[in-house]
């Protein structure tokens, strides 16, 4: 027998030899309707939960109807795999839009996602290894036109760590395409517009009732978003006329705003596209067309969904917001312009060359495009007069030749421009960026936020795989989501100088960028005047550009 002098010793030999083994246990959430076990990160200590139920199925007569709250369910459950994805489909292929008039003239390798599935209203959520209480919130809105993307290419713990660990941040899912933005009057009297707008209302909802389990501060919450999840921002910002109740988030932080056409919800080009979907699914016959599309199949809706979003035009999106008259009372611009807003900081950053990628605009056509025909394309509801105007903006602007030229317009109207709509209406209460690493395509800044994620891991390396620009870039956005100012730096190693708010007197954003010789560059610079006036010009039209 030992001497009991050694057993202290040999408990701590064991306790060490066993260590790198032990994994806590993840505790147990409470959400009322069901209890979530998490799953901590041997590596980082994080806590994950992933595949948070927030709404009910939306499916069978849920189909186009508001968001519900979940059944309960018994027992604990597990929150350790990924969510189903939203059905999804791709972007428009067509080299014509199937919007023009007919009288218009220019008519001449990665892991196996999760499956995708009508039940997907789910939430993933990770909360830092530190375990204190009322952190900040980041909630996390992913791009893909309204029509494609989900949670599971977006790792909730590469936000953590641009945070230094301050943060607890959401990534949410909504109803996508055919199946969260089907419009007309028929959907309007017998079901929901912008259904998918209301899935990320609700989650928001969710958020103030329970972020406060998982250590979030639901009086700090920053939506965050790319693309169409940057577009969605817009859209909170102005539901409600202004004034959802309760408040619901602190802040906005846009990369890359996608504003797409918003028409009026039976305007021609959605009762058209309602029309298509009766069509292509069988329901042409039925005196209720939108039940006959509730009793029908999954799989031919979402075959309808990708068929007529593909003969959308060359890189746009068929299926995406509308004006509906109550969650959304009127164009986005009309709504900025008049200050209708909910109250909110505002932190925005643009691509340089959002419109350059391939997939944006068709590059077979860059030996033949005409420009008023490309904006004609672009934006089918435009006056001749206007297309005119537009074309001569762009073809004596300095921009190159004629494919530059649609790649300018692509990129301004769509992109670029609805960021400085949204700076004006925020009247000095808002930051600026640009992103400008070449290429600098739209998307190209995601490795930057997500090293770590499937979406990452789908570039080799970052454009500009430099430490110091990596962390200032990155962590700009969370100092941003934390102190409501990007000056506000937890991490005192950033080098990033001091950052002045955007005003329309004084135009000055902060440009990241790189030398010939791989240096990084942070400076401040004024927005391009140039820029500025095309922006007047597509405001200027919003009225039939639907924007």
């Amino acid at each position: 027998m030992l001497p009991l002098m050694q057993l202290p010793l040999i408990s701590t030999v064991w306790a060490a030899l066993i260590a790198p083994f032990f994994v806590p246990q993840a505790p147990v959430v409470d959400l009322g309707y069901a209890k979530y076990q998490g799953v901590v990160n041997s590596k980082t200590g994080n806590v994950n939960f992933l595949g948070i139920r927030y709404a009910a199925s939306p499916t069978g007569t849920l189909r186009w109807r508001e968001p519900q709250p979940p059944q309960t369910t018994p027992g604990v459950q597990m929150a350790d795999k990924q969510p189903n994805t939203c059905m999804q489909a791709g972007n428009g292929a067509n080299t014509v839009s199937p919007f023009l008039p007919a009288t218009n003239s220019f008519i001449n390798q990665q892991p196996d996602p999760p499956p995708a599935s009508e039940d997907c209203l789910f939430l993933n959520i990770a909360a830092p290894a530190s375990g204190k209480g009322n952190h900040p919130v980041v909630v996390w809105i992913h791009p893909g036109g309204y029509t494609w993307g989900d949670a599971y290419h977006y790792s909730p713990e590469d936000l953590i760590s641009n945070a230094g660990g301050n943060a607890v941040v959401v990534i949410l899912q909504y109803r996508l395409g055919l199946f969260g933005f089907l419009s007309g009057q028929k959907v309007h009297d017998g079901g929901t517009l912008n259904a998918g707008l209301l899935d990320q209302q609700f989650a928001f909802r969710w958020i103030q009732e329970h972020i406060s389990k998982f250590g979030g501060d639901p009086t700090k919450v920053a939506l965050w978003g790319d693309s169409a999840g940057a577009g969605s921002i817009i859209q909170h910002l102005i539901a409600n006329d202004g004034n959802t109740q309760p408040k619901l988030f602190r802040a906005g932080i846009t990369s890359s705003t996608y504003l797409p056409p918003q028409y009026a919800y039976n305007s021609r080009i959605p009762e058209k596209v309602f029309q298509w979907v009766v069509e292509q699914t069988g329901c042409s016959s039925a005196s209720d067309s939108l039940g006959c599309l509730r009793n029908t199949d999954v799989d031919i809706l979402n075959q309808a969904n990708n068929n007529i979003t593909a003969e959308g035009f060359f890189g746009l999106l068929t299926f995406t917001p509308v004006v509906d008259g109550k969650f959304i009372t009127d164009r986005p611009t009309v709504l900025l312009r008049r200050g209708k807003l909910n109250d909110a900081a505002i932190f925005s950053v643009t691509n340089r060359n959002e419109s350059g990628r391939p997939n944006l605009v068709d590059p077979s056509i860059a030996d033949t495009v005409k420009i008023p025909e490309y904006i004609a394309n672009l934006w089918p509801e435009l006056t001749q007069q206007q297309i005119n105007q537009g074309a001569a903006l762009y073809e004596n602007a300095s921009l190159g030749a004629p494919i530059d030229q649609a790649i300018a317009a692509n990129s301004e109207s769509v992109f670029v421009c609805p960021t400085y709509f949204l700076l004006r209406a925020m009247k000095g209460r808002a930051f600026k960026g640009e992103f400008a690493i070449p290429p600098a395509w739209h998307v190209n800044d995601l490795i930057y936020y997500f090293p770590n994620s499937i979406m990452g891991q789908q570039f080799s390396s970052p454009p500009f795989n430099n430490t110091e620009f990596r962390n200032n870039f990155a962590q700009s956005f969370l100092n941003f989501a934390i102190s409501l100012d990007p000056n506000v730096k937890w991490d005192s190693k950033n080098t990033l100088p001091h950052w002045p708010r955007w005003t329309e007197r004084g135009v000055t954003e902060m440009l990241f960028n790189k030398t010939e010789s791989d240096k990084p560059v942070f400076q401040t610079v004024l927005t391009d005047a140039g820029l500025l006036r095309r922006c007047d010009y597509w405001e200027s039209v919003g009225a039939n550009s639907g924007q």
